[in-house]
């Protein structure tokens, strides 16, 4: 049978049981090396037939098998695994071979072009030559022969202007300083010169749109930072219009090859490594989500190049991703949030009161986990003689809430503050509420919480469909099922949405909305007992 591991496709066969023991295994796995499912049949179906004769050469032999037949056996078994490995060396090789041909495709296409260029350019250059020699004796004839009367000089000052102006447009058409053909190119040597590219690179076009773009979430900066890195990493930093399909098409498989645990470590291989070794050890690639990920950042900032004409078009757009399925979060039950509550914390990675602490806020608040754990002391703030959390970007720390709605005040659940050892209002001499969190190779606080909530939260058996996120569609589907006098508006700016309808008026309102009316929606919260975590 085929099976999808990360993003290429194994062979998976069951031995049967009768020569399990003469083969010493109960399956043969191999990995197919390839993410088309057409191709993977077709190697798969060999293999079938391989395997098949491999097990009935081993039912046909006798039950106690001599050391000849054993190796014989074995012999057999290593043979199909050979052939297999033979395969696929084989059609890397092929692949490379085809890599080659395009590009010395592309270097013949260049080739012609620069020749055409260089026509045009030997025809220009005499014909200048013609026209400064025209020119200078019609200028001779000006300033030199009295006999010619003055109607016939303003006629020649004409042309002359004429004759001027079109020296001066042909020398704009002047090719700039050339540059040599692409290196390893199979007709660098014979390459004729030609202009150095105009456009910009990557790197000066993703800090223009988008690095220095105040509008722009830290989170969406530092998502499409990485993007760009891998790219310019691969590929080096290009000029945008040099971006064509065919360089998408090869970030497109590089991602897709690339291991599951890359970038995840403090050091690790170079990108084009990293893919190499993966390929030969069958390693778990990133899933197709994360590869459309990467894609869509790119393809956000070709947006601003096609419409400003730096771009001819979007190379990112219209790409098939391998997205087998797609999970949609919902909120939590109230048994999921009591097997929660009441199932030992006996992790190492964050203190036990921090996980109850981060847990408790996300779920009487309905905050992002990014900005529970980016929460300061300072943060904590007395507005109207309400005690709020007030949410709003650290420009000393390179932090902001994911979009400008969430720069927001939100009145303190009674309940958070009647928590006996929580102490939100007491002055610990701490910079950060959450002090024991840490901050990962992308600069991501919380990154331990994080990965431990998913582990317990997996070990105890919540559905993959519940996360940490899940406390936001809890409480907002909570809010909107409580008192018909809270308004829609005042949960949506306690939660940090964007209000649906963005006039002047209804931005100015909610920039006016009362902290006891907030207060009001906070306050409407309300759980069982038993769906509560102890502090």
């Amino acid at each position: 049978m085929l099976r999808l591991i990360g993003s290429h496709y194994h062979f998976r066969r069951a031995v049967p049981v009768a020569v399990q023991a003469r083969l010493g295994r109960t399956e043969i796995s191999l990995s197919l090396q390839t993410q088309s499912k057409l191709v993977a049949r077709e190697r798969a179906a060999a293999l079938y037939a391989r395997t098949g004769a491999l097990f009935e050469k081993a039912k046909t032999m006798e039950t106690d098998l001599s050391r000849e037949d054993l190796i014989a056996l074995l012999t057999e078994q290593g043979k199909i695994i050979a052939e297999q490995e033979e395969l696929l060396t084989l059609a890397d090789d092929a692949f490379r071979a085809e890599k080659r041909a395009l590009q010395a495709d592309h270097a013949m296409t260049l080739m012609d072009q620069v020749q055409k260029e260089g026509a045009f350019i030997s025809f220009a250059t005499e014909s200048l030559k013609a026209l400064e020699a025209r020119l200078q004796s019609m200028m001779q004839k000006v300033f030199t022969d009295s006999a010619v009367s003055k109607k016939e000089k303003d006629m020649l000052r004409e042309q002359i202007k004429s004759l001027s102006t079109l020296i001066i447009d042909l020398g704009k058409h002047r090719p700039a300083a050339p540059v040599d053909a692409p290196a390893g190119s199979p007709v660098e040597d014979e390459q004729p010169k030609v202009r150095k590219p105009t456009s910009p690179p990557l790197s000066t076009m993703a800090e223009k749109f988008v690095f220095a773009d105040k509008d722009k979430s830290e989170d969406t900066k530092k998502a499409t930072r990485k993007t760009v890195d891998l790219f310019i990493e691969a590929f080096g930093d290009m000029p945008v219009k040099q971006i064509t399909g065919t360089v998408a098409g090869e970030f497109f498989d590089l991602l897709s090859d690339l291991p599951a645990t890359h970038g995840k470590g403090r050091t690790g291989l170079p990108i084009r490594e990293a893919v190499a070794q993966a390929r030969e050890r069958g390693q778990e690639t990133v899933s197709g989500k994360t590869v459309k990920n990467h894609f869509s950042r790119l393809s956000a900032l070709w947006m601003h190049l096609v419409q400003r004409e730096m771009a001819d078009r979007n190379p990112w757009a219209g790409w098939d991703f391998n997205i087998t399925k797609k999970i949609v979060r919902r909120g939590w039950t109230d048994d999921e949030l009591t097997l929660l509550a009441h199932t030992p914390w006996n992790g190492t990675s964050v203190s036990r009161t921090t996980w109850a602490g981060i847990i408790s806020i996300g779920m009487f608040t309905g905050m992002r986990l990014g900005e529970i754990c980016n929460l300061r002391k300072q943060d904590i703030e007395i507005i109207e003689g309400i005690p709020c959390f007030h949410v709003r970007p650290h420009p000393e720390d390179h932090w902001s809430p994911k979009t400008s709605a969430g720069t927001r005040i939100i009145p303190i659940h009674s309940h958070l503050l009647a928590m006996e050892g929580f102490d939100l209002l007491q002055n610990t001499g701490e910079h950060y509420l959450f002090p024991d969190l840490t901050v990962s190779s992308t600069g991501e606080r919380g990154d331990n919480f994080a990965r431990a909530f998913s582990k317990h939260k997996k070990r105890i058996g919540i559905p993959e469909d519940v996360t940490f996120h899940s406390f936001r569609h809890t409480v907002s589907t909570r809010l909107r099922n409580q008192e018909a006098h809270i308004r829609e508006l005042w949960i949506d700016t306690v939660l940090g949405h964007e209000a649906s309808h963005k006039s002047q008026g209804t931005m100015n309102y909610t920039s006016a909305i009362d902290v006891s009316n907030l207060q009001q929606v906070i306050e409407a919260l309300r759980y069982p007992a038993e769906c509560i975590i102890p502090y």
